[in-house]
């Protein structure tokens, strides 16, 4: 009886998922959309930077750095 309370805890908890892109983690994906509103109001301003606040610009080079081609030499 305890191997079979056992191997059904360890299929449960197989099957939870510790992914941060998954749907039900959804506090990152509230901050990601925000950020994504964000960024589409930016990239309207994009032709002429001298016009961005501070946070704006940090958003801006933050995405601007995220598609880069270049490694990341932070690692």
């Amino acid at each position: 009886m305890k191997f079979l309370i056992l191997l059904l805890f360890v299929i449960l908890f197989n099957n939870c998922s510790l992914n941060k892109d998954s749907q039900y983690w959804t506090v990152d994906a509230v901050k990601k959309k925000n950020n994504q509103i964000k960024l589409s109001e930016i990239l309207k301003k994009a032709d002429d930077i001298t016009t961005m606040t501070p946070s704006e610009y940090e958003i801006y080079i933050d995405d601007y750095t995220k598609k880069s081609k270049y490694p990341d030499i932070s690692k």
